[in-house]
């Protein structure tokens, strides 16, 4: 995500390498190209000036510590600013009520049901509480046929009349079965059309009026970019929404949605939609947004993945069958499938510092284990748990099953010993005094 937005702040930034200090021209140089990025992102005009001529003011007005180049400085202060414009600070969910009424609201096509699921989701998992999904769009009979498959998929009970064409009926009932059923949250998928409307409007304030949502979310693709805000905007003046949840920001986006979403409508994004997957919905954080938008990474959102997926008692196995040299294939197909839970690979290489240039022109599937895992499901039990074993026909067999070829076969258990034996070091204390002692005399 963003990647074009980053090598153009990149190129802007480069303006000032060099240089001994800050100075008018010099800023004024490397602004012009920071505006042009934030055009290029699709940026509304006003807020690209004003944001420039901020930083502008910032820059000349601070002091060059003679630790710190003019290059890093204007990064530093470009960061400040693109944090605050997207808001500042990450903004919670304000489930007060019992149950709770979150109200979801969006063009059609922009994601709404999808990530009224993944809301739903977000909700159980991460918040504890129950939810209950409900079906108010009278219009197209898919929404609500795809709003069950999905409450299938994350546990939640889904509420529906499919023969009652009243939405704001469907919402009042829903909310009574809520109460009777103990659910404390309750998630009406409302109706989108194609494009702004009066009719659609006036429905979705007699729900609004109907149930008092404690919160009101807006759902809009990002990859509309300047559209996705003008949108924000009509439905705000009508609604008076509470945030925004981004969808599609994995894909081909500019940027401009979420860099201006705050300013022209004063709310904010409160999530994000990362990918397919229902547990592709992440929480909005301005400064890791930031972060990431300048090359910088996001280590601590790639840490909080991994957090997730991690079991404490599996990783106390798994280390003791290291420090034995009893690693396996069965672990390593465990390791992987625990990273592709973690998300979209390219998404997550990322988020390590210094690694957005590198992959952002690599085309990375999804599916990139997927050759690693047909190989390992080739084998037998008795040949993922001694690897020692596998002789030239058992990999003629495996590289048969996979599907691959018989040198890609031997690649993959050259690299899984290699790793096996540096995993086996690295789990022993004196072996790792010794590398660490020996570092030195490396460079």
């Amino acid at each position: 995500m963003f990647e074009n937005l980053s090598e153009k702040f990149d190129k802007a930034f480069k303006v000032l390498k060099g240089q001994g200090k800050i100075s008018e021209i010099n800023v004024a140089e490397s602004l012009k190209e920071v505006r042009r990025a934030l055009l290029d992102a699709d940026v509304n005009f006003k807020i690209a000036k004003q944001f420039t001529e901020t930083v502008k003011e910032k820059a000349l007005g601070r002091e060059v510590l003679t630790a710190v180049s003019p290059g890093q400085l204007m990064v530093k202060i470009v960061h400040e600013e693109l944090t605050a414009l997207m808001g500042g600070d990450k903004t919670d969910l304000k489930l007060k009520s019992n149950p709770s009424v979150i109200l979801m609201a969006g063009l059609q096509g922009s994601g709404k049901t999808t990530h009224s699921g993944k809301l739903a989701n977000y909700i159980k998992k991460k918040l504890g509480k129950s939810v209950m999904l409900v079906a108010a769009d009278v219009y197209r009979p898919a929404a609500i046929d795809q709003l069950h498959v999905l409450g299938e998929q994350v546990g939640c009970t889904v509420y529906s009349e499919r023969e009652n064409k009243n939405p704001v009926s469907i919402a009042q009932n829903a909310i009574k079965e809520a109460k009777l059923k103990g659910f404390q949250v309750v998630i009406v998928d409302t109706a989108g059309r194609l494009a702004v409307d009066e009719e659609m409007m006036n429905e979705i304030e007699r729900i609004k009026k109907a149930v008092d949502p404690d919160e009101i979310l807006f759902v809009v693709d990002a990859m509309t970019g300047q559209d996705a805000v003008n949108t924000a905007k009509a439905f705000n003046d009508r609604l008076d929404f509470d945030g925004v949840i981004l969808t599609k920001l994995d894909g081909d986006t500019r940027g401009g949605a979420a860099l201006s979403i705050k300013a022209v409508v004063n709310k904010p994004i409160k999530f994000v939609g990362t990918g397919e997957k229902m547990d592709a919905l992440d929480v909005f954080y301005p400064q890791r947004m930031a972060d990431r938008i300048l090359g910088m990474g996001d280590i601590v959102s790639l840490v909080e993945r991994a957090q997730e997926q991690y079991d404490a008692e599996q990783a106390r196995k798994l280390q003791k069958k290291i420090a034995k040299n009893q690693f396996d294939f069965d672990d390593f197909l465990a390791q992987i499938q625990q990273i592709k839970k973690m998300g979209n690979i390219k998404d997550l290489m990322g988020m390590i510092p210094g690694m957005g240039k590198m992959v952002k022109d690599l085309d990375i599937d999804d599916d990139a284990f997927k050759g690693i895992e047909a190989i390992i499901y080739s084998m037998t039990p008795k040949e993922r748990a001694h690897p020692e074993i596998l002789n030239g026909s058992r990999k003629l067999r495996i590289a048969k099953g996979s599907g691959t070829s018989i040198q890609e076969v031997n690649r993959l258990i050259k690299q899984f010993d290699d790793m096996r034996k540096m995993m086996k070091m690295m789990s022993n204390k004196q072996n790792m005094a010794k590398l660490m002692r020996n570092i030195p005399r490396m460079n």
